[in-house]
C-alpha cells in the first residue's frame, strides 16, 4: 500500500469562465509583466501552486491530458499569416515552469505526464512513490474550441495543486492510499479534480487492479 497525507490543497474550478476573465481575475499573484505571454492554463495552474508554496526541494508532479490546447488553436487560427507572438506562446514551457520561472524558483524534480484515463492513477502513484517528505501533484486543463471536435481537447477548465507529506504532521486535511486489488476501472482526470475540489470520500478502483481510497479529516 502506498499513502501520503493531504497537507495543502489548492483548486481553481474555472468552469465556463473565458480566458480574458481568468487572466484579469489571476494576474494580480504574478509579478508585474510575467502574465503578458502566460497560457491560460500556465495562469490557472500557476495561481493554484503558489496557494501550495512549493519549496526548492519539493518535487512536482504535474499531469494534464491536453496541455496548452487552446493557446495552439489561437496560433493555428492566425494562418496564413501566423502570428510570432502566439508562436511564442504556443511553445512556452509547460504551465509549471510559468510559474517557477516568473519567481525565479528552482525545481529539483519535475516529472511532467500527459495522455489517458488513467493519468490520475500515474501521477498519483508518482507522487506516492516520491522518497522525499513533500511532494506537490498537480494538474489541470482548459477546455477548447475546435480541437474538442476532434477528441484533442478538454471540455472542461480547472486546475489543482496538492502538498502530500510522508507523515499525518499538524493540520492535515485528510489521507490518501493507493493498493493493488482486484478490479477494473478507471478515474479520469475531471472526475480525479471534482473529488478534490469537492473534498469528497472515495473507496474505488482507479485502475485496473488498484485501488484508491480518499478521506478528509
Amino acid at each position: 500500500m502506498l499513502e501520503r497525507h493531504i497537507q495543502v490543497l489548492a483548486t481553481d474550478a474555472a468552469g465556463p469562465e473565458s480566458p480574458a476573465a481568468t487572466r484579469e481575475r489571476l494576474k494580480g499573484g504574478f509579478p508585474p509583466g510575467a502574465t503578458r505571454r502566460m497560457t491560460t492554463l500556465g495562469l490557472l495552474v500557476g495561481g493554484v501552486l503558489a496557494r501550495v508554496e512549493p519549496g526548492a526541494g519539493d518535487p512536482i508532479v504535474y499531469a494534464t491530458g491536453y496541455g496548452e490546447s487552446r493557446t495552439l488553436e489561437a496560433f493555428l487560427d492566425s494562418f496564413p499569416t501566423p502570428s510570432p507572438t502566439l508562436f511564442q506562446t504556443s511553445i512556452h514551457p509547460s504551465a509549471v515552469q510559468q510559474l517557477m520561472i516568473a519567481r525565479q524558483c528552482p525545481v529539483g524534480e519535475f516529472l511532467p505526464l500527459s495522455g489517458g484515463d488513467l493519468l490520475s492513477f500515474h501521477a498519483l502513484r508518482a507522487s506516492l512513490l516520491s522518497h522525499r517528505e513533500r511532494v506537490i501533484m498537480c494538474g489541470g486543463e482548459e477546455t477548447g474550441t475546435w480541437l474538442l471536435e476532434h477528441g484533442l481537447a478538454s471540455d472542461r477548465t480547472f486546475a489543482f495543486a496538492v502538498a502530500l507529506t510522508s507523515g499525518p504532521g499538524t493540520g492535515s486535511a485528510g489521507t490518501v492510499r493507493i493498493h493493488e486489488a482486484d478490479g477494473q476501472g478507471s478515474l479520469p482526470m475531471p472526475a480525479f479534480f471534482d473529488l478534490m475540489h469537492g473534498r469528497q470520500g472515495f473507496d474505488g478502483m482507479i485502475a485496473p487492479g488498484w485501488r484508491l481510497e480518499l478521506e478528509w479529516h
